[in-house]
């Protein structure tokens, strides 16, 4: 198999909000998008898509909360990136932990989706 990219997508029932939410979070509009079926941000080290499943496949998609999958977003400033969350109306329920690498925080999306907000070690 030649590898030619690899992006993330995330399926969501609630696509509208989902979009807005990150649309906020990244504070960048998406650079593709279908309005209510599609769209994609472009992001220093990824491509992030969401997309409304289709009817058929919704079941699958109605329970993204517990997912063993992580979007871990390494940021500049992490107590500023938590204010933006809380801003937004999702504030991160638990406490910052010290990693080998840095400092972390988990937090979710509108659907439950886990978002890693990761503030690299400084030496």
């Amino acid at each position: 198999m030649k590898i030619i990219k690899v992006f993330v997508t995330l399926g969501s029932l609630n696509f509208d909000r989902v979009v807005k939410f990150y649309d906020r979070l990244f504070e960048i509009s998406p650079h593709i998008q279908i309005p209510h079926q599609y769209a994609e941000f472009d992001l220093p080290g990824l491509r992030l898509g969401i997309f409304h499943p289709k009817a058929a496949d919704s079941p699958e998609f109605s329970q993204s909360a517990r997912s063993g999958m992580s979007l871990c977003v390494e940021v500049e400033n992490l107590e500023a990136s938590i204010d933006r969350l809380s801003e937004l109306g999702y504030p991160p329920p638990g406490e910052i932990s010290i990693a080998s690498h840095g400092r972390e925080i988990y937090a979710y999306d509108p659907d439950g989706n886990r978002l890693i907000l990761h503030e690299e070690m400084r030496r």
